[in-house]
């Protein structure tokens, strides 16, 4: 029983992650203050079906997102060599921006986020980008598991073993 409230709350914070990259694509569009993004998405574009948990952890993560951003912003670039942020598809650094976030500011494990944004990026962009995402996600979860004193020996994200080939 407990194994099904697991799945079920996983679920739950999947499609949130999904409705908050979609308001941080916005964001980046239309450039309003959260609250009036969060409550357009919700009464214009957002599932009528979600529950209030999946929408509050979803604002609290587009709002974080949105009040860190030059924080997250920088940590990005430290790892996105010879990138710009601005030159970056809106898509993948939402994707990036927003699991970022998750690592700096929640405490879900470091592997569950990266997992979580290559799962969206397969969704909403294309294989580079999951390779692209990866490499930096991973590289930013050591710095701050080495930051923290946290370093951990378990193993890779799932994807890791493919960005060693780039």
């Amino acid at each position: 029983m407990s194994l099904e409230k697991s799945e079920k709350s996983s679920g739950t914070r999947h499609k949130a992650r999904e409705c908050a990259l979609q308001m941080l694509f916005a964001s980046d569009v239309v450039h309003i203050p959260c609250a009036e993004l969060t409550a357009n998405y919700w009464n214009e574009l957002g599932d009528a079906t979600f529950d209030d948990k999946t929408r509050e952890f979803a604002n609290e993560l587009v709002c974080g997102t949105m009040r860190e951003i030059k924080l997250i912003d920088d940590r990005i670039r430290t790892r996105a060599e010879h990138w710009r942020i601005e030159r970056m598809a809106i898509v993948d650094r939402n994707v990036l921006r927003l699991a970022v976030y998750e690592l700096l500011y929640k405490d879900t494990p470091g592997t569950v986020i990266i997992n979580e944004a290559l799962e969206i990026a397969r969704k909403f962009s294309s294989f580079e980008s999951t390779q692209f995402i990866n490499g930096i996600l991973d590289a930013i979860k050591q710095d701050t598991e080495t930051e923290s004193g946290s370093e951990t020996t378990a193993e890779p994200t799932q994807a890791s073993s493919t960005t060693s080939s780039n």
